[in-house]
């Protein structure tokens, strides 16, 4: 088995660990998923590291299952990163066609995009991704792939995405001390998107949120382009955090009352549905199910009022032909697409992992999305290796700025 072919994908979230390894043949059109690990997360917070030691020691759990399974040893992944320290703004590079002729190359396209990111930065911020949209020709606007084209002036229209610098540091230790390298950085909104919207889809404009534990990811597409992508402040465990404090109980049972007996409609559950929580691990004591579910509905609607407020200030409030879909482990709460329906004012769906085979019984599931998606990212344009700071990311230079300041730790 050739290492060149072998990608391993890892989603470092609030609650879980995923960790899923792939291959990539000459002979198939879809990466084969050859292993699947998955462990409880400590560490984190809101999709931030805020325990070195704890974080590394869930990603090592996570990458030495899917080892095993997969039978491969794993140096290095393709890496997700989240938290509301995340940000996005609009961005233009013009340059000036280098031809006599006037026929545009594909050093003039990545000219352009380069000059798209030589904006000031502030110094705890690093630019993680910059997002060619569309290209201007002269007087010619909305262009999406301008080479070979002729003109004299080329203008890249970008969404550059920017972390703070001491979260993405602390990451980097993170993987640092699991032994793990890495292959690239990838914003987990764009991960999840990547793996479960079709190209009409993202033509036609939808909207994907992903649901983490502790935040939940926003992400925009129209007309093939990316138009805003931010991160919700909120996520499942604030819904578990919500069940233990209303029902006086602990996190444990509260997460499995959320898991096994939640659902986001409390119209639509029976008065006299009753739940005994000494089947699930906690006191003798018998709560109503209806009540569990307006819990539920209550912080669900937090989300989503958050989200309407998003699509608002960018003007698709209700404008968006493909709708909603929904991803994460969130997305299983029953009757969470129907409220999501109702609240956002757009027909909505749950998204499932496509474009993938193998185990299929073990990621056929939103909430893996996108540790699914940071393969296919890493397969993207670049043949069978996973990229090194190619195709849309623009997060080469941090790397390595990173991997230097690193070095001044080890012996």
């Amino acid at each position: 088995m050739s290492r060149d072919n072998i990608i391993c994908g890892l989603d470092i979230g609030t609650s879980n660990t995923r960790a899923v390894i792939a291959q990539i043949r000459s002979d198939q059109e879809k990466p084969q998923v050859l292993g699947v690990g998955q462990t409880l997360s400590f560490g984190l917070r809101r999709g931030i590291v805020v325990d070195i030691a704890e974080t590394a020691n869930s990603i090592k759990q996570a990458i030495e299952e899917a080892e095993k399974a997969a039978n491969v040893s794993i140096e290095s992944a393709l890496v997700n990163i989240g938290g509301n320290h995340i940000t996005c703004r609009f961005s233009k590079g013009v340059v000036a066609v280098s031809r006599a002729d006037g026929e545009i190359s594909e050093e003039d396209k990545d000219r352009a995009i380069k000059a798209a990111k030589t904006i000031p930065i502030p110094q705890n911020r690093e630019l993680l991704h910059v997002i060619p949209r569309h290209f201007t020709v002269d007087e010619e606007k909305f262009i999406k792939d301008p080479v070979g084209m002729s003109g004299v002036r080329l203008e890249a229209d970008t969404l550059l995405i920017e972390g703070s610098t001491p979260f993405i540091k602390n990451l980097t230790k993170s993987l640092h001390e699991a032994e793990i390298g890495i292959d690239n950085l990838v914003l987990s909104n764009l991960a999840s998107a990547k793996a479960v919207l079709s190209k009409r889809q993202k033509e036609l404009g939808v909207l994907v949120l992903d649901f983490g534990g502790g935040t939940t990811g926003f992400t925009v597409f129209e007309e093939g382009d990316i138009v805003h992508a931010c991160v919700l402040p909120i996520g499942g465990s604030h819904i578990t955090n919500d069940l233990a404090i209303g029902l006086r109980t602990s996190v444990d049972v509260a997460e499995k009352l959320k898991t096994e007996y939640g659902s986001a409609l409390p119209e639509e559950v029976g008065k006299k549905e009753i739940i005994d929580l000494a089947k699930l691990g906690g006191e003798e004591e018998e709560v109503s199910r209806k009540y569990v579910a307006e819990i539920i509905q209550a912080r669900l609607g937090e989300i989503f009022d958050l989200a309407n407020r998003e699509l608002k200030r960018i003007d698709r409030q209700g404008l968006l032909p493909a709708g909603v879909i929904l991803v994460g482990g969130g997305a299983k709460i029953p009757g969470v697409a129907e409220m999501a329906k109702q609240e956002l004012k757009l027909p909505t769906q749950i998204g499932f992992p496509v474009n993938i085979e193998g185990i299929l019984n073990r990621i056929d599931d939103p909430a893996f999305s996108t540790v699914i998606g940071l393969v296919l990212w890493g397969i993207k344009g670049s043949g069978f290796k996973a990229p090194r700071s190619r195709g849309f990311s623009g997060f080469g230079s941090g790397v390595s700025k990173i991997q230097r300041w690193l070095k001044a730790f080890m012996p």
